[in-house]
């Protein structure tokens, strides 16, 4: 049959597959010793010129041209794809095995019936078996057993084109991206083009680094581009057992081949060493000859497959601003003095800024506006990935909170100056190319405690619009080897996508003086202080370290840092700023000497925990704050601090 354009390559190849069962039907017919009494439709079987007048090739030759199918073994495919497409087929084939109650087919009446039948069929290798494009029943002897399509075949051979249900659960399917960046695109251009060159043997491709959206975008890309469809599978969910994983092969190998597709393993960020799971991503990618893609952080090494290696990164600075105005669509001009901003401050991959800009499109105010939501969306994509690693704060301090000596509050406003220009100074003004190193921007607030180190932190998150998170050193070194070098990563690579500040509260916990090495401990030990102070300068972030000992610090460490901002123990002028500052506006005061109260040897920490406590016992009495109310809540603290009130500090207090 020669397709025309009212004739879909759905209905040809129905047609297509119809005349090939009743070729099937009819050599049923002459095993029975009857004729062949079949009607077959004129302009099908007339017209019928074979595979060459259906352009693609019917799903059945394309199959049987895959898997080298025999024609005998073509005729038992059919044979079987008759009992569920053709009622005929039931009694057909009862008939030709002169027993109604055998109306089901085996190998015993293909060998008997078919065309050029050959006992190598039935073999466990042969490609009926070995790729399962039929099952037997093994209760029977070989030649007697039932025998069955498989259901995914059977859908293939008649146009239908879905994932193996046996597969479903493990893979993903990777939709191609819309549009890539420049950069990226080339390098989905390389993988097409050795694939293109490969022949049957396909190289693996192994993508390296840590974007992982990044990775799928050129993977499915490159896949696109050859025609391929792209399904992901995480490598811990690859099958370890030797029986599972040789079913998955064969299943995947054969879906490879249905579907057109690549399959790409995954490697998590957080996966730990398993040997198991390794042995098994080896045998994969040993065995599977197609299009085949490795997703990790780190390279790895094939035993013998060829293997070519890829590097992938974030777009470039230029390129996700132009990924801002592509998804900004006519909005772009309205915000574009804040596109340059957002460029310099959030390093999004594409499907990050795309997520940003998409309630930001039906913001219909003012450019202000639009720049506000843009900023706050790309603040709720960083969030994601920082939430689990450490503690988010949430800034309730400003510049008028901070009592400090004018030097420390001009080192403070420098470093918010460092975060706002970092982009303008690094690419356009040349100084990121000329080394990566030094590009941290990083800070030491050092000073005893209570005295504003936090505080200053939050001022600085409130400044720049950024979110202030506390890392829990509990949560972040680990006594096995390697696990806080993992920590560490993932921690300053999450806050760096997202621009937001880390507060590594008690720095001295982890950045402490590295020791002498006495044995694998203390080596180990030091390559974490080694590998962070690698992490330090190139996280072009905020990162604030507070300690209360600073003489306690890796020498090394503090020469790295950008900016040390001490925070000295207030003297008497200081606290009594402290002390006019610390009551909201709403709090009712009666009579309070801040004078007097600054007399108080205290820290702005525990003048605010002394303040809360007045107000607190004041709101029971049912009277504003007075001065007796701060003298027994003074009492308290210094009873928690373990240090009684002197006569110089309460004086003639009332």
């Amino acid at each position: 049959m020669t397709m025309n354009s009212t004739t879909s390559w759905y209905e040809a190849n129905q047609l297509y597959l119809v005349h090939s069962l009743q070729t099937v039907r009819a050599a049923l017919a002459r095993r029975a010793g009857g004729a062949h009494d079949l009607v077959t439709d004129p302009v099908t079987h007339s017209e019928m010129n074979g595979p060459s007048a259906i352009e693609p090739a019917p799903a059945l030759e394309r199959l049987c041209t895959a898997f080298a199918l025999s024609r005998f073994e073509r005729e038992i495919l059919l044979m079987c794809a008759g009992m569920e497409l053709d009622a005929g087929f039931a009694p057909a084939v009862a008939s030709a095995q002169a027993d109604p109650r055998l109306a089901f087919p085996t190998f015993g009446l293909a060998l008997a019936a078919l065309t050029e039948p050959h006992w190598s069929a039935l073999a466990p290798a042969a490609p009926l078996r070995r790729w399962r494009l039929i099952e037997i029943d093994g209760r029977d002897s070989l030649t007697a057993g039932r025998i069955r399509i498989d259901e995914r075949v059977l859908h293939y051979l008649a146009g239908v084109s879905h994932l193996d249900e046996r597969l479903s659960g493990l893979l993903q399917t990777i939709a191609p991206p819309d549009d890539l960046p420049q950069s990226h695109a080339a390098q989905a251009d390389k993988i097409a083009h050795w694939w293109s060159r490969a022949g049957t043997m396909f190289p693996a491709i192994q993508l390296s680094g840590d974007e992982v959206q990044s990775k799928r975008a050129v993977a499915a890309a490159a896949c696109a581009a050859l025609g391929l469809d792209l399904y992901a599978i995480r490598a811990d969910a690859v099958p370890h057992q030797a029986a599972e994983l040789d079913a998955f092969v064969r299943l995947w190998q054969r879906e490879a081949v249905l579907s057109d597709g690549a399959l790409m393993i995954e490697f998590a960020d957080g996966d730990a060493n398993d040997a198991a799971r390794d042995a098994a991503v080896a045998r994969l990618l040993e065995e599977i000859r197609g299009a085949l893609i490795v997703s990790s952080r780190v390279r790895r090494r094939a035993a013998q497959r060829s293997m070519v290696t890829l590097d992938i990164a974030k777009p470039t600075g230029a390129e996700q601003r132009a990924l801002w105005r592509n998804f900004l669509g006519d909005r772009a001009t309205q915000a574009n003095g804040s596109l340059e901003i957002l460029g310099a401050q959030f390093n999004f991959d594409t499907s990050a800024i795309r997520a940003a800009c998409e309630n930001a499109r039906q913001v219909e105010d003012s450019a202000d506006d639009l720049t506000a939501v843009l900023w706050e969306n790309c603040r709720a994509q960083a969030r994601s990935h920082l939430n689990e690693l450490a503690e988010r704060i949430e800034p309730s301090a400003g510049w008028d909170d901070l009592v400090l000596p004018p030097a420390q509050k001009q080192l403070l406003r420098e470093i918010a100056v460092h975060v706002r220009q970092r982009t303008k100074i690094y690419e356009t003004w040349g100084f990121g190319a000329k080394s990566a190193r030094g590009l941290g921007i990083s800070a030491l607030f050092a000073g005893p405690s209570g005295t504003g180190k936090t505080m200053a932190g939050e001022v600085l998150a409130s400044e720049l619009k950024l979110d202030l998170y506390r890392i829990d050193l509990s949560q972040v070194v680990n006594k096995y080897i390697g696990e806080t070098e993992k920590n560490l990563r993932r921690v300053f690579d999450a806050a760096e996508a997202g621009g937001a500040i880390l507060l590594f509260d008690e720095a001295d916990a982890l950045f402490g003086k590295r020791s002498e090495v006495k044995d694998s401990h203390d080596r180990y030990a030091n390559i974490e202080v080694s590998f962070l102070l690698q992490k330090m300068e190139a996280f072009q972030g905020l990162a604030i370290l507070t300690t209360n000992l600073k003489n306690a610090l890796d020498p090394a460490f503090l020469r790295r840092l950008r900016f040390i901002v001490q925070f000295p123990f207030p003297d008497a002028a200081q606290r009594a700023e402290i002390w006019r500052r610390v009551f909201p506006a709403q709090t009712p005061t009666e009579s309070l000497d801040c004078g007097q109260l600054a007399r108080l040897q205290v820290a702005g920490g525990n003048i605010r925990n002394m303040a809360m406590n007045a107000a607190f016992l004041a709101a029971e009495a049912g009277e504003p704050v007075r001065m007796r109310h701060l003298l027994q809540a003074a009492r308290s603290e210094y009873a928690k601090l373990e240090r009684s009130l002197s006569e110089a500090e309460i004086g003639d207090w009332r």
